[in-house]
């Protein structure tokens, strides 16, 4: 964690020829060193923290700062995150310990998420993609999918949804009485999160 003094450190008088060093904090993208951009800077860091530790809290119930590795996937995505399965295979294995234990320390996980989401990786698919991708399911531009049909796709083609997955998409998207997902709404639901 890096801290900033309160206030700079005094200047010292110099030619005009000499340059004053600037503190850019680590992270902060190549080229910006205003005071307020680092100010914005460091805010949105500070939040990306918070949010880090407050999803992974959920999950770390006894407070011990670890969590069983089998939920890092969810806290992920509850961070807006959406890798593909080999992508989160791939960060589960950098935040492992080298013998693994069935368990991610806050700490790896921390360090990992905040590179992730200040480097806005992973970031979620557009609005008009995703209703681009409804629209092909749609053939006859309905304005809905029957959830049965999304589930038969979405579990035996491309990058599948296990069961789980799918039993939680269709809880949010489908309307319970109708077992229709109707796409453009159940988007928009998905922006506002």
């Amino acid at each position: 964690r890096v801290s900033l003094p309160a206030r700079p450190p005094a200047l010292h008088a110099r030619s005009p020829h000499q340059h004053r060093a600037v503190r850019v904090p680590p992270n902060l993208p190549a080229g910006m060193s205003s005071t307020y951009q680092e100010r914005e800077f460091i805010a949105r860091r500070e939040q990306v923290v918070r949010d880090i530790k407050d999803k992974f809290s959920l999950f770390d119930k006894e407070g011990r700062g670890h969590c069983d590795v089998r939920e890092i996937g969810t806290i992920i995505r509850a961070l807006g995150v959406c890798p593909s399965e080999l992508e989160l295979r791939d960060m589960i294995t950098e935040i492992e310990e080298e013998e693994p234990t069935g368990f991610i320390r806050y700490e790896k996980f921390e360090r990992m998420m905040t590179r992730v989401l200040m480097d806005n990786q992973f970031t979620r698919d557009s609005e008009e993609k995703l209703i681009a991708a409804f629209r092909a399911i749609d053939s006859e531009n309905k304005g809905y999918v029957q959830a049965e049909r999304l589930r038969e796709l979405l579990t035996t083609r491309g990058e599948k949804f296990n069961t789980e997955e799918m039993d939680d998409m269709l809880a949010f998207a489908a309307d319970a009485e109708t077992g229709l997902v109707h796409y453009e709404d159940y988007v928009t639901l998905l922006e506002l999160q």
